[in-house]
């Protein structure tokens, strides 16, 4: 099946580019409303607050497509991400300024959190759409129009209730429009809020007020200046991912294993704090009928902390750590296995399953047990053995974007724009509780097992050697990175007749360093102050055709290439100890195209569209526990090659008048196209491992690649009635690099676990056996050599070895109900919508493999020890979409 979809697509080739323009009536404009709050209510309540979950919003629409303007609030639910591109390849602009993330290139959607009115008034381009603020993006571009001239006039309250991350959402908003003295002001204020009894999680909670003031001043018929500021602090609680065993035993694919009680009280480790209050100055100048410029200046400084337990030479404080559970104890995998199974591991098994199951306190953190320890400690005046800790992440980010849109003739428009941008990311750790202790130093303890308590190499700050950490202070890291950009970008657009063109172009500079404030024992000569300077130089072109076949038939065409410079988030190979960058550190190239055939009448409108997109010289960043060293790792992946392509489509058939039937869906894939080179590092001694990592066919994970729906629909009357069928379909999870390192799938061999077949590591003439790996021409390499030569072929691994896991989806039914209600003064709306109505809890939306081996490892002579009854391999860590769900909303506006 995926061979001929992708020969389809490379058949087809290349995406839409112009789109029919919609009629609108008064019923529609309800329906559009209802929807939009719909929208930022389901995005914003279950998929883009929680940082420590897989950010997976892609805000992609364009009014006159079927499908894409219907499928980020149609499958959101499940985190549906757009052609399953990463959140970097969708830019979100605000008033013509790029505001995703300069390290991590994602927009971060908890920036507009709850300024759900604000944020109606945005222009959409998909990945080959003309537009007046930017060269489109890989996944599409938006545009908000925060200008309070242009926001609704009059006053609008929302109540709402509902049983998802928050309980309660008051809203009020307030626009004058352009007043006769030439000002218009604009407000809201917004408050989300649940408690630990009433969020949908256990053990989460939610705190956050969103604030927006605006006020513009036309100065004259050419001049208008306006000023707004935003922001939206927040304080909440994280669910975390388990395994099927700990939902099992929990009797809920909900468990929460963050929490746990304190004096009979709930409280979660995981505590996320967020807030980044932005200023905005927009100058509009109309420099004739013809032409306008367009300037705007942002300022933002935004605050993030996420705290977290942490543990120093005591036990694993994690209630779900993989030695509490039953299945560490008894081989519940294999059958076969007579030493796994023996009647004390079965008795130990039973006695584990039956005391995690007995209470929900048996499976939380224990907080009275671990202030206990630490105060047994002070007595012996050890540091303390159990902690929380917060990693910070402040960034300080100041934009000025402008363009000039002008029409040329009545053909053509042509639009020119430049954006500088400097951001400084500062990052940090702080200890937030000693939960109970006395003590605790700034030094490295996992490192005290490999050198004496007085060598420099276990400090965390030379500088400072030894020193004390109180609540509040810094400790472990604090380093600074900055990053700056400058771009000009300009597109050209043609209609004449059947056919409308366009051309778009940019060309930019991307430096990235790194000023460290720690002098780190394992890199004392290249931790503190600043790193060399890494510099890009990043542009591209795209262009689009539409041509009018027919009446009310279109048909699109696009194919783009850039140049694009990795993300600050992956430049370094150690952050966190080093100024070291990522070697082959490289600008992404990436090959865009799509084919799309859009027909209407009367009855129907509909759109299909095939897309392929090729990217090299990929780099990414991860950072875990690494067995076969016994140590905590940072690594980076480059030269990673991904390719991308499918099918979408949307209809809507109007039956009649009040009902219609929609139906829309996508068939694709996202993939490696090759193994990589990856280079970690051993956190515990400072030092580097190159490898070479099986990641050929890993999919992009945490998004369907196939999601259909089937959508009835009944407007009239002020009534608007939505019965939405979902099917979701090939979920992978993210997968684990270490487990398919050569030098990994070397030692499983070597466990005993089948990894080769029988020809592995027959000698060549005159080699050592154990030094080679085969390939598929029998030809023996090194590691290093394989990663080296792009002719090697993989491994004679045996099937299912470095299979990606991942979940099959299902189905799902939501439901909305709308009334609009008009009255002698101004009109009230309400909503209900219900989510997963069949409570399907069984629908997985993502997590990712643990990456641990199911062996011990001598992290001294790299010797193979024994094999654990817990197989890793077994148990990825998931999360579940929501049961049934909904909210409610109230909306009056006068």
């Amino acid at each position: 099946m995926q061979k001929r979809l992708k020969l389809a697509v490379l058949a087809l080739c290349l995406t839409m580019a112009a789109y029919a323009q919609n009629n609108t009536d008064t019923e529609k404009e309800g329906q559009n409303a209802i929807n939009s709050e719909q929208a930022f209510t389901f995005t914003e309540a279950q998929l883009g607050e929680d940082d420590d979950m897989s950010q997976n919003v892609t805000i992609i629409s364009s009014n006159q497509n079927v499908y894409a303007s219907q499928v980020g609030y149609t499958f959101s639910p499940v985190r549906f991400r757009y052609r399953a591109f990463n959140q970097k390849y969708n830019e979100i602009y605000i008033n013509g300024a790029q505001m995703n993330d300069m390290e991590s290139g994602q927009f971060r959607y908890s920036l507009v959190g709850g300024l759900n009115q604000q944020t109606r008034g945005v222009e959409n381009a998909l990945p080959f759409e003309f537009n007046n603020f930017a060269m489109p993006a890989m996944g599409g571009s938006n545009n908000y129009d925060f200008r309070p001239s242009h926001m609704p006039t009059g006053q609008r309250l929302t109540l709402s209730g509902a049983n998802r991350n928050y309980t309660i959402r008051a809203m009020y908003t307030y626009n004058t429009g352009l007043r006769s003295d030439g000002w218009a002001f604009s407000a809201n204020l917004t408050y989300r809020w649940a408690n630990m009894a009433t969020s949908y999680v256990d053990g989460t909670f939610y705190n956050s007020v969103s604030y927006f003031f605006g006020a513009e001043k036309k100065l004259n018929d050419r001049h208008a200046l306006s000023i707004v500021t935003w922001g939206n602090p927040t304080e909440r609680a994280s669910q975390g991912a388990a395994t099927d065993e700990s939902y099992w035993l929990a009797n809920s694919n909900y468990y929460n294993p963050y929490w746990g009680y304190q004096n009979g009280q709930k409280r979660n480790s995981r505590v996320v704090h967020d807030f980044a209050p932005t200023v905005m100055m927009t100058w509009d100048w109309n420099i004739n009928d013809k032409s306008k410029l367009t300037t705007s200046l942002t300022g933002r400084y935004s605050m993030y902390k996420s705290t977290k337990l942490n543990y120093n030479g005591g036990e694993n404080p994690a209630p779900d750590y993989w030695k509490n559970l039953p299945s560490s104890y008894y081989d519940v995998w294999n059958e076969d296995d007579y030493w796994g199974r023996t009647q004390t591991g079965y008795n130990d098994f039973m006695y584990a399953k039956t005391y995690l199951m007995d209470s929900d306190k048996n499976r939380q953190i224990n907080w009275d047990r671990l202030y206990y320890a630490n105060q047994m400690g002070n007595t012996e005046g050890r540091d303390a053995a159990y902690y929380v800790q917060a990693k910070n992440n402040d960034n300080l980010n100041l934009t000025l974007a402008s363009s000039l849109k002008t029409e040329l003739n009545k053909n053509t428009s042509w639009n020119v724009g430049l954006q500088l941008a400097t951001n400084k990311g500062m990052h940090y750790q702080t200890m937030e509780d000693l939960l109970g202790a006395k003590t605790f130093h700034n030094i490295n303890t996992y490192a005290l097992g490999n050198y004496a308590s007085t060598d420099p190499r276990v400090q965390y700050d030379m500088n400072n050697p030894n020193a004390e950490v109180k609540e509040g202070d810094r400790f472990g890291y604090d380093y600074n990175i900055q990053v700056r950009k400058a771009q000009l970008w300009s597109s050209l657009k043609y209609n004449k007749g059947t056919m409308q063109t366009f051309v778009a172009g940019r060309i930019g500079g991307v430096t990235i360093q790194r000023d460290g404030k720690m002098r780190n024992g394992m890199a004392a000569d290249y931790s503190y102050g600043k790193s060399g300077v890494a510099k890009f130089l990043e542009g591209g072109a795209k262009a689009g055709l539409a041509y009018r076949i027919a009446q009310g038939q279109t048909l699109t065409i696009g194919a783009g290439f850039e140049l694009k410079a990795p993300q600050a988030q992956t430049a370094f190979v150690s952050p966190e100890i080093n100024n070291d960058f990522v070697s082959n550190l490289k600008n992404e190239k990436i090959f865009s195209s799509d084919l799309g055939y859009q027909y209407e009448n009367s009855w129907l409108k509909a759109n299909v569209g095939g897309y392929y997109s090729y990217l090299t010289d990929v780099s990414e960043w991860q950072n875990y526990f690494d067995d076969l060293i016994g140590s905590f790792t940072y690594v980076s992946m480059t030269g990673i090659k991904k390719a991308y392509y499918g099918l979408e489509w949307g209809l809507n058939f109007k039956i009649n008048s009040a009902f219609s039937i929609k139906t829309l869906g996508t068939i694709s894939e996202a993939k490696n196209m090759n193994n990589s080179s990856v280079r970690y590092m051993n956190s515990t001694e400072g030092t580097y491992h190159d490898d070479l990592v099986y990641n050929k066919n890993m999919r992009e994970s945490g998004t369907p690649l196939s999601a259909y729906n089937l959508t009835l629909s009944f407007h009239s009357g002020g009534w608007f009635i939505d019965v939405m069928g979902n099917y979701y379909h090939r979920i992978y999870l993210s997968y684990a690099p270490v487990f398919r390192y050569a030098t990994a799938l070397e030692k499983r061999q070597e466990s005993w676990t089948g990894v080769y077949d029988a020809n592995h590591n027959q000698p060549n003439s005159g080699n050592d056996p154990s030094k080679y790996i085969m390939t598929g021409e029998q030809v023996y390499y090194t590691a290093a050599q394989a990663a080296q030569d792009p002719n090697v072929q993989e491994g004679q691994l045996l099937p299912g070895v470095i299979d990606q896991q991942k979940s099959n989806g299902g189905f799902m039914l939501d439901l909305s109900i709308g009334k609009s209600i008009w009255l002698k003064k101004g009109s009230l709306s309400i909503n209900l919508m219900i989510t997963n109505v069949l409570n399907n809890t069984k629908l997985c939306t993502g997590g990712y493999e643990q990456g641990r081996m199911n062996f011990s490892v001598n992290s001294e002579t790299g010797e193979v020890g024994s094999t654990r009854l817990y197989k890793f391999d077994k148990n990825p860590k998931k999360y579940y979409a929501y049961g049934i769900n909904g909210m409610l909303n109230i909306a009056y506006k006068f």
